[in-house]
């Protein structure tokens, strides 16, 4: 058996639209702030602020228009390039800056002409106003640092010594002019074009009371983690535009309203089950006050029938901010309650409040009727679809599945036994799209149980997945985001969460780091961890015939199987275990609801069942079941050899799962199982016989 039964190389549409729209919102997230202090310049000193001063507000045009898209441009020739990509990055957007203002005033003096040949009064006549290059640099300065480093790549090498600096200078100086001229004559009258194009939509969907249409893409756009793309890439340039001449915009609140986010976890609270239950509080304030709405997303990945109430609550609030007319002056980053209110226009604070209580109330509505009437597992959300990285860029099914039988010591093991990544742990990172909000809590909760199981010198840290690289041992990430932290950190361990607040997923980390870190882990006899030999990070001890059963009894044992396929194969495999006294029958019922949630299919014909953590209550003790089916059997469209059904309460069968995993990373070993002819056989082969 391989353990790479997974192919990372093919194309996903998802992961694409994650880092073009990371790419975006990595460009404006960094000069919030600067956003933030043009707001509140608005906010005071424009002639209808809350303390108008003139010399002040002369800033506020030039600010909007030079210096916010020329720090993005920076930001993002910067990505591409270094400190080389930005400087060209930042020419090349001042070129399309003065090609949309040299067209925007080409355009007023015809209206002008036009206006006055009408017989109308030249002073009458109102302007267009400028369009500012927000998406022009986020489009022209990544190219023109992508253009500088491809040029710089074809004559590095032939560069006489001693002329590298007047060579490096030169070519910037040049190609920054040419992309200037590009930039001032080809792409400013597209984005000119573009931005028009969109507002004027906007207008229309307002002018016709569809806004809240939008809600429709938004919602689920945020709960696939393009939300900074949506808020940053699209919906703050239309904004600061609208801002600008307006004093407010709407656009600002389309996304970041807490409202629906936090309708879904508090109906959580009341009326979820399980891990999902108890998280959902502390997830709530996070979401409300704090503002790293990403920390909701996993709720309603588990059960995505809840995106039908975030879209109902969307839609709610933008109806409501659009009837009285709302809007703040900056964008609201992060999306926190104070964040909003401390942008809000001066006429806004009441129809926002009553628009985040509107959408919270519905999203609300709809989530507890939605949790009510459907059948739950979100009390295994973790362990549902965890995956460990197995090999570089690669995933060893096995192990990656015995993680989600709820074995955490076993699966990381595992994970760490067949990664590229094999020495002590020394560096930890959180990953998320933007690594500033769910990526940092996440951080702070793992490190403070690294430090509590007694590795001080572990460094444990969040970054942005773009900033990645392969210099890490362990990387965790939100699911979704598994794929991309997998092509820029092939060689670290990769773990998978489904929550940030206390997934069980740390745990498996912190046992991980002990294995590894042990001082004599080198040889392979890991008795202990930092913090204390026989606390939690100490390596699972082998079941003995004095202090615990066996888990894997002959009479579990079944060589050739009757099944035909999944559902029948989970009867035989749980049959065993109820016959063996562990679980009762509520437990195979559990193992089926199990395997309507996730394929437990592991790979090379081996299929491990197991029930839900909501079934803990009906296991009485640990043990497995082994199924043979000589001639295969159809495991929903996966050819199936061999069926292990496990039911865990401790520890004592992690050492067993670990067998099992070794064992199927071993082809020989794989084909030994295939040619027993007793029992005693397989329980040497696993590793499970008594002394």
């Amino acid at each position: 058996m391989t353990a790479t039964t997974e192919n990372r190389s093919g194309f996903s549409p998802r992961v694409v639209l994650q880092k073009v729209g990371t790419s975006l919102s990595n460009m404006v997230m960094p000069n919030i702030p600067a956003l933030i202090a043009w707001g509140i310049l608005t906010a005071f000193f424009i002639p209808d602020g809350w303390t108008p001063n003139e010399p002040l507000a002369s800033v506020v045009t030039p600010m909007i228009h030079f210096l916010l898209p020329l720090l993005i441009a920076n930001t993002g020739g910067r990505m591409v390039y270094e400190a080389r990509g930005a400087v060209v990055g930042v020419i090349a957007t001042m070129g399309v800056i003065g090609g949309s203002d040299w067209l925007i005033a080409q355009e007023n003096a015809k209206l002008l002409e036009q206006w006055v040949a009408a017989g109308n009064a030249a002073g009458d006549y109102a302007e267009l106003g400028q369009v500012h290059m927000f998406i022009g640099a986020m489009i022209m300065a990544p190219l023109a640092a992508w253009v500088m480093k491809k040029l710089d790549r074809l004559w590095q090498d032939h560069i006489p010594a001693g002329f590298e600096m007047l060579v490096n200078m030169f070519s910037a100086g040049i190609v920054g002019f040419g992309l200037l001229v590009a930039g001032f004559f080809g792409l400013a009258p597209l984005v000119n074009g573009l931005m028009t194009l969109l507002s004027n939509g906007v207008g229309a969907l307002v002018e016709v009371g569809l806004l809240p249409l939008v809600s429709l893409l938004i919602e689920p756009a945020k709960v696939f983690f393009l939300n900074n793309a949506v808020n940053h890439g699209v919906l703050t340039p239309l904004g600061l535009s609208e801002a600008s001449q307006n004093g407010k915009s709407v656009l600002f609140l389309l996304e970041a309203n807490p409202g629906p986010g936090v309708g879904i976890l508090l109906a959580y609270t009341i009326f979820g089950r399980g891990a999902a239950r108890a998280s959902a509080p502390g997830a709530a304030i996070i979401q409300f006050f704090g503002g790293i709405h990403e920390i909701y997303f996993p709720y309603v990945l588990m059960k995505p029938i809840l995106i039908v109430a975030a879209i109902g609550g969307g839609m709610t609030g933008v109806f409501i901010n659009v009837l009285f007319g709302t809007g703040l002056i900056a964008p609201a980053s992060p999306g926190s309650i104070f964040a909003i209110f401390g942008v809000a226009a001066r006429d806004s604070y009441l129809g926002i409040a009553l628009a985040v209580a509107g959408a919270a109330a519905v999203s609300f509505v709809l989530s507890a009727l939605f949790l009510k009437i459907g059948k739950q597992d979100d009390g295994d959300i973790a362990s549902a679809t965890a995956k460990m990285e197995q090999m570089k860029g690669k995933k060893s099914s096995v192990a990656g599945a015995l993680t989600g039988a709820g074995a955490a010591g076993a699966g990381a093991a595992a994970a760490a036994d067949d990664s590229g990544h094999t020495g002590p742990i020394r560096k930890i990172v959180f990953a998320c799209d933007a690594g500033m909000g769910s990526s940092a809590m996440g951080a702070t909760v793992l490190r403070k149980k690294v430090r509590a199981a007694g590795f001080d010198d572990v460094e444990v840290t969040n970054k942005a997945i773009s900033s990645l690289s392969d210099e890490w041992d362990v990387v965790v990430t939100q699911k979704e985001l598994t794929d991309r932290a997998r092509q820029r950190t092939g060689s670290a361990v990769h773990v998978s969460v489904d929550q940030f607040m206390n997934s069980p997923r740390y745990d498996e980390v912190v046992e991980l780091v002990g294995q590894r870190n042990a001082p004599d882990a080198a040889d392979g006899t890991s008795t202990g961890t930092g913090a204390d030999a026989a606390g939690p990070d100490a390596a699972p001890a082998a079941p003995s015939a004095d202090d615990a059963p066996q888990i894997l009894a002959p009479s579990s044992i079944v060589l050739d199987g009757t099944a035909t396929d999944s559902a029948s194969g989970i009867d035989e495999a749980g049959a065993l275990l109820v016959a063996a006294g562990a679980v009762d029958e509520g437990y195979v019922e559990a193992m089926h609801d199990r395997e309507a949630t996730v394929s437990t299919f592991m790979g090379n014909g081996l299929a491990i069942p197991h029930g839900t953590n909501e079934a803990k209550s009906s296991i009485t003790r640990s043990a497995m079941s082994f199924v043979r089916y000589p001639g295969g059997i159809d495991w929903n469209g996966n050819p199936t050899t061999f069926v292990i059904g496990i039911a865990g309460v401790g520890d004592e069968h992690l050492a067993l799962l670990q067998r099992v995993a070794m064992t199927f990373s071993d082809p020989a070993q794989v084909q030994r199982l295939e040619n027993a002819t007793t029992t005693d056989e397989i329980l040497e082969i696993l590793g499970d016989e008594k002394e």
